[in-house]
């Protein structure tokens, strides 16, 4: 059976360029992962990496036209509007008859399959969660000729109009998976993804990642000899050295975590490698963090969403200041600068909540690298459905909906102070995102003097940011009029310092 994948071309919103809450960092394996189970199980399979090649919708629809696929699947990654130029071209091949039957998998359609559905006539189904099983036994009913199937992990609309759907169990043992296919453009990357895990034993409210897999969800891992000969096989065909684990959390629960990741580390250290994982606070410990780092480990995300305990508290995260404090320390000993995860700005933020984060930041020597302070120093809550706050704050009313599309909600601040500091910063550092989207991508030089003009940069967003949260604490609210002032202010003098 032919089976094409494709990753669809995404549109560019300046507004929301730095968003980094898309979809899991994971969800770049899932079309690999997928396409490898259907490849095992003797199909000709494909994967179109629209999206990284930059190809047209034009040019998907040429390149179907030439394969003209049994099963056509579409990664849909994230919108923020419904996206008619999607469904256009679904519409268009299916109409064509390039195709006799097409599916949507991801995050975004696993939560939002309802509308995706009654939007697009030419989607026949949605696969919920995990996609590689449904897939599996989705092709093998198509290729049968099935008149009817109902299979676990798949919504689709019945011939009343109603939509019917089920979710399945998550795989269990991750070994028993084919390793992913991989298109030449992800080979392009600086880094080989890897994915050792699934899951997270965490609940943080802010976060999607278990609710996508099941209902009460939790981490599931490779064994690390299972990885190992995934990157071993990497480094042969591919000469590969750099690789990043994908894994929302890296090291699992407890005392079992610790011993997996220094297992994994053990068996790393004689191939010279270099790597970078995300994790929980709660996680780094000295001795595993040591071990990683003798074997490869270069560079870290972890989420400390806040410098407030109360914040902290609200997001579930179930850490400490003081942990996270900690975490940095330990790092810092081993030589890893971590990046962080932050939200400055939260609904149900305060003045002195702000003001605790901003000196938590300074505290911590985290407000040094330009590209790090300009992502905590605007960062509000996104607020995505599937996420415990998603129904939280609209059931309290705090929740903007856009008439175009509920997968995303703007949650209201009950503070109107912090509200005009989170839009002040956010449209500054907006300016500066835009302007150095191509340098920190690397499609193009950085300017002269780099160093320099980047810490006037730093400065000049740690002073706006201060300036302003005091002039607020002092009773000073600004009126519309000034603050689209300030905000252009702050933009010409982005301008001036790199263009000088």
């Amino acid at each position: 059976m032919k089976i094409l994948l494709i990753e669809h071309p995404r549109a560019f919103n300046p507004q929301r360029c730095n968003d980094i809450a898309n979809t899991p960092l994971s969800s770049c394996l899932i079309s690999g992962y997928a396409a490898g189970v259907l490849a095992d199980a003797g199909h000709n399979v494909d994967i179109l990496e629209a999206y990284l090649e930059d190809l047209s919708y034009e040019t998907v629809k040429d390149r179907i036209s030439g394969m003209r696929p049994d099963l056509l699947g579409v990664h849909m990654v994230y919108q923020w509007h419904m996206d008619r130029d999607l469904f256009n071209l679904l519409e268009e091949v299916k109409q064509g008859g390039l195709t006799k039957y097409i599916t949507a998998y991801g995050f975004y359609p696993s939560f939002y399959f309802e509308q995706i559905l009654r939007e697009c006539s030419a989607i026949d189904s949605v696969i919920l969660g995990e996609p590689e099983l449904v897939f599996s036994e989705l092709a093998d009913a198509l290729n049968r000729h099935a008149q009817s199937f109902d299979i676990p992990g798949l919504a689709r609309l019945d011939r009343c109009g109603n939509i019917t759907s089920s979710r399945r169990k998550p795989v269990e043992n991750l070994d028993s998976l084919p390793f992913p296919m991989r298109t030449e453009a992800m080979f392009r990357l600086p880094e080989v993804n890897l994915q050792g895990s699934r899951g997270c034993y965490g609940q943080c409210t802010f976060c999607c990642i278990n609710p996508f897999y099941a209902n009460g969800s939790r981490w599931r891992s490779r064994s690390p000899e299972n990885i190992v000969a995934e990157i071993d096989l990497l480094m042969a065909q591919r000469g590969s050295k750099d690789f990043y684990f994908t894994d929302p959390n890296f090291f699992g629960p407890g005392s079992r975590g610790q011993r997996r990741a220094i297992s994994l580390a053990s068996l790393l250290k004689s191939r010279n490698i270099s790597f970078g994982i995300e994790g929980r606070v709660n996680d780094i410990n000295d001795e595993a963090i040591e071990l990683l780092v003798e074997a490869g480990l270069r560079h870290i995300l972890i989420g400390l969403e806040s410098g407030n305990d109360v914040s902290l508290k609200r997001f579930n995260k179930m850490t400490t200041v003081a942990r996270n404090e900690r975490a940095i320390s330990i790092l810092r000993k081993h030589s890893v600068e971590p990046n962080i995860g932050f939200i400055m700005f939260e609904p149900y933020s305060s003045l002195e909540d702000i003001r605790t984060n901003l000196e938590f930041l300074q505290r911590n020597g985290l407000l040094n690298n330009l590209p790090v302070t300009a992502n905590v120093l605007y960062h509000h809550q996104i607020v995505l459905k599937g996420s415990p706050a998603f129904q939280m704050l609209r059931s309290q009313g705090l929740l903007e909906l856009s008439p175009s599309t509920a997968y995303e909600g703007t949650a209201a601040f009950v503070d109107t102070r912090v509200a005009s500091l989170a839009e002040l910063m956010r449209q500054v550092t907006n300016s500066l995102f835009l302007r150095m989207m191509g340098i920190w991508s690397e499609r193009e030089p950085a300017p002269v003097g780099a160093k320099e003009k980047y810490a006037k940069l730093n400065d000049l967003l740690v002073d706006l940011f201060e300036f302003h949260l005091g002039r607020l604490e002092n009773g000073r609210l600004l009126t519309n009029e000034e603050k689209l002032a300030e905000i252009s202010g702050a933009v010409d003098r982005i301008g001036r310092i790199l263009d000088t």
